[in-house]
């Protein structure tokens, strides 16, 4: 005997009492099968949207019901649910208003108490609608729908496929609204969805494991970030970070598409920017996950992923810049390739630090042939990058970001040891403190990058020497012009001013020994705006040292030269003696670390106190 025809269901669906109906809607899910459009098509014509709204809403508990409904309540939402999750599998029916209508009342679905079942249709349900409709995803969106997200995907089962709808509805919020407004409105939600997706990362072996590294990338690396990473950095519990490690390990070990190696460096970019460099080599048990990554594993394989990058790409950009015809270049491809190479430099800049924070911890975190290894990387890493700047000095370029970068990560690498690459950054000192940024009218951020390495190596004549015979040292002089005059005060933002200081303080103390003539024209600029920032200095510290330079400029000059100089004023004249006078006359005042600053003043004082009478007479009380 055959079982009931779709006619028969087709029969009941069109008859006049709601028993007929609900009878055939019975057996619609039994045609109702994922493909069979056409019998889904015909199933809903017959139904129409007026009687499945009055059963979804009666499942709901909302509007009059008799007794025996309400006993039948949570029969009736499973069934309306199950019916519409497969009407809407056929695109026109879910492009309609009718369905975009529900997604309101199926979100208040959610917020109940479900059975896993009734959750995963639901789900279905909002993703084929706010897909197929123009207005789904903002309807979904202003519904509440990110709420759901948070409050339901901490608790759905790894892997599943209700879990995959989940992040498809928020690949399509993503795709859609500005990730600016989403943070503002949402910034507690989405921080959770974060800690869900770093496991699905970790833990996932298929597709899901790419869509939650693009989606990581995107919410943790956007420019609107900032409260996101807060409120990560003040979860208590730190697993989610390590998952991000376990996947970054997995994508970076393995044979993947370029665009997936870059998001997975732009991740772990972003996770030392909220977790700090040490997250490269904790190690942490997780559930789930392969045993303890051993701890140079992740930090050897950004650095060699980084390393590869950077040369690819300064390949690539040198050859648009110099070898390419103008016309034929893609701005938004170099575009597109030096913001790729922002994210490898920073990448190698944070290793950098943190194999000087762990040196400088003295511990056994990073063992002795890892941190070879990554000295060695390092040295290539900057050898090629050196290379990229003696490309384009050979081309007489000077201005670019991509060049300020270069320097920059060069300087960064250079102030923890100052020898690397001798002959390299001998043969390019000069060249590169004159490298400017697109929007820099002088050289400047490239002096303030290369400030810890050249006090270093001014701490030895070789080095002085160099930055002399190469010109740096008028590039030294004219930044700390320039940080002077815009000093706000702050001992904060006081770090390259004393950097600058301390160099200039060793080429004037090592001036006898260096025998290469100083352009002292440099110098009295310096004389008169020192003195002047001098003046307003709160800090005993920076009194001293700008005295001590005074004193030490004064040497090789007189008071008839200042005044015959179109750079050094009446006023300059003034605030000097006063700087002098303070500086001589408050013994005690200093601390101990600042008596040789006192001792170069007395002793400078002491040799040419007779060239600067109006100093004598401001020191003397005359």
């Amino acid at each position: 005997m055959e079982g009931p025809s779709i006619e028969d269901c087709l029969k009941l669906l069109k008859g006049e009492r709601d028993e007929q109906r609900l009878a055939g809607l019975l057996l619609a899910t039994k045609f109702c099968k994922n493909d069979d459009f056409d019998s889904i098509l015909r199933v809903y014509s017959a139904l129409g949207n007026t009687f499945l709204d009055r059963l979804l809403r009666t499942g709901m508990g909302k509007g009059s019901s008799t007794e025996k409904r309400q006993d039948n309540q949570d029969a009736y939402l499973q069934l309306s649910v199950t019916i519409l999750a497969a009407f809407c599998r056929v695109s026109s029916i879910a492009s309609s208003d009718d369905m975009v209508n529900k997604i309101p009342l199926i979100l208040e679905i959610l917020s109940k108490e479900l059975g896993p079942p009734l959750v995963e249709e639901c789900f279905e349900f909002l993703y084929l609608v706010s897909t197929a409709h123009s207005n789904g995803v903002e309807i979904f969106y202003k519904s509440g729908g990110m709420t759901v997200l948070a409050s339901h995907m901490p608790n759905l089962p790894d892997g599943s496929h209700t879990l995959e709808l989940a992040i498809k509805l928020l690949q399509l919020i993503m795709s859609q609204l500005s990730l600016d407004t989403i943070i503002k409105e949402y910034c507690s939600e989405l921080s959770s969805v974060v800690t869900v997706l770093a496991k699905q990362f970790a833990l996932s072996h298929n597709a899901l494991k790419f869509e939650a590294l693009h989606l990581l990338s995107m919410i943790l690396h956007s420019i609107y970030a900032a409260p996101v990473h807060e409120t990560l950095r003040a979860m208590s519990n730190k697993s989610w970070a390590a998952y991000v490690r376990v996947g970054v390990v997995a994508v970076l070990q393995n044979r993947v598409a370029p665009n997936q190696r870059l998001e997975a460096l732009i991740l772990a970019e972003s996770l030392m920017c909220i977790a700090g460099e040490g997250w490269l080599i904790e190690q942490t048990n997780l559930p789930g996950t392969p045993e303890s990554i051993p701890a140079d594993r992740c930090t050897l394989l950004v650095l060699e992923t980084s390393r590869v990058e950077i040369a690819v790409l300064l390949n690539d950009l040198a050859y648009l810049k110099y070898e390419k015809s103008k016309e034929a270049i893609d701005a938004e491809n170099v575009t597109l390739k030096q913001r790729n190479l922002g994210i490898a430099f920073s990448l190698v800049e944070k290793i950098i630090k943190l194999i000087s924070s762990v040196a400088e911890d003295e511990g056994n975190i990073i063992s002795e042939k890892m941190f070879t290894k990554i000295i060695n990387g390092l040295n290539e890493t900057i050898g090629v990058i050196l290379e990229y700047l003696r490309d384009a000095k050979d081309h007489g370029q000077h201005k670019g970001n991509d060049l300020l970068a270069s320097v920059r990560i060069v300087g960064s690498y250079l102030a923890e040891t100052p020898t690397a690459c001798n002959d390299k950054v001998m043969e390019l000192l000069g060249y590169m403190v004159s490298v400017q940024g697109e929007d820099e009218q002088s050289p400047f951020s490239s002096v303030c990058f290369l400030l810890p390495m050249l006090c270093q190596i001014t701490m030895e004549v070789n080095g002085c020497q160099l930055i002399v015979s190469s010109g740096a040292y008028k590039a030294v002089v004219e930044c700390l012009i320039k940080l002077l005059s815009e000093d706000t005060g702050t001992m904060e933002d006081n770090g390259p001013i004393f950097l600058a200081c301390d160099t200039i303080l060793n080429l004037l103390l090592k001036r006898d020994q260096i025998r290469v003539h100083l352009d002292d024209s440099y110098l009295i600029r310096l004389l008169g705006v020192m003195s002047s920032w001098a003046e307003d200095a709160v800090d005993w510290s920076c009194t001293m040292m700008a005295s001590s330079i005074c004193a030490l400029i004064l040497d090789s000059t007189s008071e008839t030269i200042l005044q015959s100089n179109p750079h050094f004023n009446g006023d300059n004249l003034i605030s000097l003696c006063q700087l002098i006078r303070r500086s001589l006359t408050t013994f005690g005042k200093y601390t101990e670390s600042e008596a040789d600053l006192h001792q170069i003043v007395v002793s400078g004082y002491s040799r040419w106190a007779d060239r600067y009478p109006h100093i004598k007479a401001a020191v003397e009380g005359k």
